[in-house]
């Protein structure tokens, strides 16, 4: 009976869909849901990083609760970030999703509003604000070629800047721009949460980083 079921199930073109759905990786890691939801969240409803699962993994075990992480472009990730590090900055020009992140963040998690028509500049060298270093900088919010360009300043010794949708040619500036200063880049292509297209992250590093990679 049960083979009978898949046979048909190949015939129409569907046994795929529904072998996902029963038990798959995307299943695991909470892919259908997050889908339903239309959030970045894990099979528990959780906050998780928008990037695709083969990098939130390789990143999640290599984090640690000495680490202090600046992001451009606030979201989920923050919380997911949250829980894992020292402190989280963030800058985010959304004015709405700004006020609404707020609500909600937990103590070691700043987020600054920085309109990005009135201030660009502002947006861009907010990192400089707090006067620290990073351990790791998220570029995964606007004008980020030249917040890529301004903020590897702000890097540790050891940090690494991860690059978000890094296979766009719109960023082949700043991946030029890290590759002249010395950096090694080790991508990351996969599904992300909520969205059924592939999608690379790429993290930028020295020979002596904080990842151990």
């Amino acid at each position: 009976m049960k083979k009978a079921i898949w046979s048909l199930l190949r015939f129409f073109g569907v046994a795929g869909i529904v072998q996902l759905c029963l038990k798959s990786g995307l299943k695991e890691d909470g892919w259908f849901r997050s889908f339903d939801a239309r959030a970045s969240i894990d099979a528990n409803g959780k906050p998780i990083a928008w990037y695709c699962y083969t990098f939130i993994k390789f990143l999640g075990d290599r984090l640690t609760k000495e680490m202090t992480i600046f992001e451009y472009g606030a979201g989920n990730s923050t919380f997911w970030y949250a829980e894992r590090v020292k402190n989280v900055h963030s800058v985010e020009h959304d004015k709405d999703w700004y006020e609404d992140l707020s609500k909600k963040i937990p103590q070691n998690v700043s987020i600054k509003y920085v309109d990005l028509v009135a201030n660009q500049r502002g947006y861009i060298e907010n990192i400089k604000e707090n006067q620290i270093f990073y351990d790791i900088i998220i570029v995964d919010g606007r004008r980020r070629n030249d917040c890529v360009m301004f903020g590897i300043d702000y890097l540790t010794p050891k940090g690494v800047l991860i690059l978000d949708n890094s296979e766009r040619e719109d960023y082949i500036p700043a991946k030029k721009f890290l590759t002249e200063k010395g950096f090694k880049s080790l991508d990351f292509v996969g599904m992300p949460p909520s969205s059924a297209h592939n999608s690379q992250t790429s993290v930028y590093y020295r020979s002596e980083n904080i990842l151990g990679i």
